[in-house]
C-alpha cells in the first residue's frame, strides 16, 4: 500500500493519524481564495515535488499525477516487486481521477487570458498534464509494467471502481498483479469555485478544522481534499512464490447507478443498498459476517442521510452490530482517490484491529438512529475481520469492495 493524504504522506503516517482522530483541513494556501464562500481545504502538506522528481519531470506532471507516482511507489516497495523479476506483460495498472489535471488546465488557459496572447500559446505538455489516465501511463512507463493499462472515471467513485476492476482481471487470469488506485489535486480556485456554486462545499470558514461533521445535525457540506492511494493487488498463490506479506484479501466488489439524479443521491439509498447486496453475494459473504463499514459519508445533508438507510434495509438487524465510520471527516473528501484511501483504511483496521473514528460530531441528526454505532470522535478497539468500503459518485454511480482478513 502506498498514500499521500491531507493527514500523512505514507501509510504509516495515515494509519497513526486514523486512530489519533487528526483533521486534515487547513485556510487555503495554494491561492488567494479570499473571495470565495468557502476558504479552507484538506491540502496536502509538505509535499515538495522536487523531493521526489527532478525539475524536467516536474514540468511535465500535474500534482495528481506526482501524488499517484508518490504513492504508486511506496506501494511497490512495499509489496518487494521487483520488474526483473517478473513477467511485466503480466503486471498491469489502472489507475483512477475523478478530475485529472484540473490544475494544469486552469494554469493555461489563466496564463493566456492574463498574457492577452492574440495567437494560442500553450505548453506541450498540457494534455499530457491534464488527461486523466497519464498516471497509469507513467506508472506503467517508469516500472516497464506492460499489461493492462488504463484509467477510470466515475467521479468520487472512481478509485473503487479501479480496485474492482483489478480484483476482476486477476480473478478472470488475465493478470498476475495490478497497481491500483487514484489520485486526485482538485485543490483549485475552479474546483473550489465550481463546488462551491452547487452548494457542496461546507462554509464553515471561522471553525474549519471541524468543518467536515459527518452525520452530525449541522453538517453542511464537505471538504475539498486532494492526495493518492496505491493498493498492490495480487494473484494468491503469484504472491505466495514470492513470498510476499499478504495484508487481506479482497473479498468482493460490486457497482451499481441510482438513475436518479445527476448530483443528489436516491433519497432512499435504493443504488446504496442494491451495490452493498451485491458486493456481499459477490463474497459468499452475509451481512452478520460484515464487522465495519467505512462510509461514503461525506458530510452533505442528503448524502449521510441516504447511505445510513441504505444499511438499515440491507443489513437490518446486523446493522446494530457494526461499526461504522466515515474517514472524510479527517481527510475530506478526496474525490476521485477517496475510494483507494478509503480502502487502505479498511485494511489498516484489519491489520491494526481498530475502527477509525467519525470525528467532529457534536450534535444528533434525529434522521438518524442513535442506536448505529457510527464510531464517534474516537477510534475503537476491535478486531476486524471484514470491512466494506462505500464510495457514490456524482451521476449516480455506486461502488462497493469488500476487504477481508487474510488467513492462509
Amino acid at each position: 500500500m502506498g498514500a499521500v493524504t491531507p493527514i500523512g504522506n505514507s501509510v504509516a503516517e495515515f494509519a497513526e493519524a486514523l486512530k489519533k482522530g487528526v483533521s486534515g483541513a487547513n485556510p487555503i494556501t495554494y491561492f488567494d481564495a479570499s473571495n470565495f464562500k468557502t476558504r479552507f481545504a484538506c491540502e496536502i502538506k509538505n509535499f515538495n515535488p522536487q523531493d521526489f522528481f527532478d525539475r524536467k519531470e516536474v514540468r511535465k506532471m500535474d500534482r495528481y499525477t506526482m501524488y499517484a507516482m508518490v504513492s504508486a511507489e511506496e506501494a511497490i516497495q512495499d509489496a518487494g516487486l521487483d520488474p526483473e523479476k517478473l513477467d511485466v506483460d503480466r503486471v498491469g495498472v489502472i489507475y483512477a481521477s475523478g478530475i485529472g489535471g484540473l490544475r494544469s488546465l486552469e494554469e493555461e488557459v489563466e496564463n493566456f487570458t492574463l498574457a492577452g496572447m492574440k495567437t494560442p500559446r500553450y505548453s506541450p505538455f498540457l494534455v499530457p498534464k491534464m488527461i486523466v489516465d497519464i498516471a497509469a501511463g507513467m506508472i506503467s512507463i517508469k516500472y516497464g509494467f506492460r499489461g493492462i493499462n488504463y484509467a477510470t472515471v466515475s467521479a468520487c467513485a472512481s478509485s473503487t471502481h479501479a480496485l474492482m476492476n483489478a480484483f476482476d482481471y486477476i480473478r478472470m487470469g488475465r493478470a498476475d498483479v495490478i497497481v491500483a488506485g487514484g489520485g486526485e489535486a482538485a485543490v483549485t480556485k475552479v474546483g473550489l469555485g465550481g463546488f462551491g456554486s452547487m452548494k457542496a462545499l461546507s462554509t464553515r470558514n471561522d471553525d474549519y478544522l471541524t468543518a467536515s461533521r459527518p452525520f452530525d445535525k449541522d453538517r453542511d457540506g464537505f471538504v475539498l481534499a486532494e492526495g493518492a492511494g496505491t493498493l498492490i493487488l495480487e494473484e494468491l498463490e503469484h504472491a505466495r512464490r514470492r513470498g510476499a506479506t499478504i495484508y487481506a484479501e479482497v473479498a468482493g466488489a460490486a457497482a451499481t447507478a441510482d438513475a436518479y439524479h445527476i448530483t443528489a443521491p436516491h433519497p432512499e439509498g435504493l443504488g446504496a443498498r442494491n451495490v452493498m447486496k451485491l458486493a456481499l453475494e459477490d463474497a459468499g459473504l452475509a451481512p452478520e459476517d460484515v464487522d465495519y463499514i467505512n462510509v461514503h459519508g461525506t458530510s452533505t445533508p442528503l448524502g449521510d442521510v441516504a447511505e445510513i438507510k441504505a444499511i438499515q434495509q440491507l443489513f437490518g438487524q446486523a446493522a446494530y452490530q457494526l461499526n461504522i465510520s466515515s474517514t472524510k471527516s479527517m481527510t475530506g473528501h478526496m474525490l476521485g482517490a477517496a475510494g483507494a484511501a478509503e480502502a487502505i483504511a479498511c485494511v489498516l483496521a484489519i491489520r491494526d484491529r481498530f475502527v477509525p473514528p467519525t470525528i467532529n460530531h457534536f450534535t444528533d441528526d434525529p434522521d438518524i438512529d442513535p442506536k448505529l454505532n457510527l464510531t464517534f470522535n474516537e477510534a475503537r478497539e476491535r478486531d476486524v475481520r471484514v470491512a466494506l468500503s462505500n464510495t457514490f459518485g456524482f451521476g449516480g454511480h455506486n461502488a462497493s469492495i469488500i476487504l477481508k482478513k487474510f488467513e492462509d
